[in-house]
């Protein structure tokens, strides 16, 4: 099945490159990833826990970064084993690109991805949903990660927003809702009776 998309990066394309690469940052972006190894510069060892579905598993995997064009673009090769619960292979090509702004990176991606095992018995319908879901949720995290550490000012200024909106609402006593609640019921067995 074939994988591709776009995403809007608020860093500079070289701090995008070195998050790219950074294991800490990757394993914070995995949902479910419990460890990430770098072997070598172009290899990377993971264990992650998922569902897809009804299957659950932990799957083991390899990721080698191949073509690599610094700070430009990479192929990524990775292969995940589950047991019982199948395989998970594919191949993309990352390519950062500049915008306008030079403060943010265009992020495409473009590739491929296979499965077998009980993950095959699934239906190519549902396996290939949640590969872009699962896509979706790493290029979010990723994204707001680095944004947390590039733009922490932005992470402050939301937070105090947040904060001034929760202060501002207007607080109803328990005993208010209570008393409405019995409204509520009173009316409703007038009504109905």
């Amino acid at each position: 099945m074939d994988l591709k998309g776009e995403y809007l990066i608020p860093a500079k394309r070289l701090k995008v490159w070195e998050h790219l690469n950074n294991p800490e940052t990757l394993k914070n972006s995995i949902k479910g990833c419990e460890t990430l190894d770098k072997v070598s510069d172009t290899e990377f060892k993971a264990k992650v826990k998922a569902k897809v579905g009804p299957v659950s598993a932990i799957f083991n995997g390899s990721v080698l970064l191949t073509e690599l064009e610094p700070p430009n673009s990479y192929i990524i090769t990775g292969q995940g084993k589950g047991g019982a619960a199948g395989f998970a292979k594919g191949s993309v090509k990352i390519t950062l690109l500049d915008t306008e702004n030079s403060n943010n990176t265009l992020l495409h991606y473009k590739g491929n991805a296979q499965v077998g095992g009980k993950l095959a018995q699934l239906g190519s319908r549902l396996i290939g949903g949640i590969i872009k879901s699962t896509a979706d949720d790493f290029f979010k995290t990723f994204n707001e990660y680095i944004n947390s550490i590039e733009n922490p000012e932005s992470i402050t200024n939301k937070n105090s927003i947040a904060n001034n909106i929760e202060t501002n609402k207007i607080k109803i006593p328990y005993w208010i809702w209570v008393f409405l609640l019995i409204a509520i019921i009173g009316l409703i067995l007038v009504f109905f009776t």
